[in-house]
């Protein structure tokens, strides 16, 4: 037999035989089999809990790194418009030509009112970062669980044990309860 053959045959599934003899009841081949019907639905579940709770940390990920910018833009536009206003200012109270005056102090009140409008902007932007940067760390830690839980569920099917299959589903019920965490805080 040549080592080609015996590849190929390593690689490809052979029918089974239906009149081959059945393991017995109870036996490792039976747990094993029993363990792996189980298994493959329970770790398609995890994986797709684990995949929603990436995209959600995502989302935050972006959501903090986008605001940090837009607010440094706002407090940037902030700065802009308050050397304006004291420019304005400035010269509001050096002219002596009356029309001047009026028009450099009603630039500077121009300036102030905007000044308040990006700050409201900037802080609403930074309160939404902080918010986000609380849920984050939650959602890490859940989808380090749900990856435990995979890693758990499938060395359950390696060592056809029972107790790793069951405390694969304790693990992802700490994965659900720090996802929980990460979307409503509540504790």
């Amino acid at each position: 037999m040549s080592a080609v053959d015996t590849m190929l045959r390593f690689f490809t599934k052979e029918a089974k035989d239906p009149n081959a003899p059945k393991p017995p009841p109870g036996s490792r081949s039976e747990r094993e089999a029993k363990i792996k019907d189980k298994a493959g639905l329970v770790i398609n579940i995890f994986a797709l809990l684990l995949a929603v709770n990436a995209w959600y940390g995502g989302k935050l990920s972006s959501t903090v790194l986008n605001n940090t910018i837009s607010a440094n833009n706002q407090w940037s536009w902030y700065q802009a418009k308050n050397i304006r206003e004291v420019l304005y200012t400035t010269q509001a109270m050096d002219t002596r030509i009356p029309e001047n005056k009026e028009k450099f102090e009603s630039e500077a009140k121009r300036m102030k009112a905007d000044k308040e409008e990006i700050m409201v902007k900037a802080k609403a932007l930074e309160a939404e970062r902080d918010d986000a940067k609380k849920r984050s760390p939650w959602i890490g830690y859940a989808s380090t669980a749900y990856q435990l839980s995979i890693v758990l569920l499938s060395a359950s099917i390696l060592a056809v044990s029972m107790p790793l299959f069951w405390g694969s589903f304790v693990v992802a019920a700490a994965g659900m309860l720090l996802s929980s965490q990460g979307i409503w805080l509540w504790f």
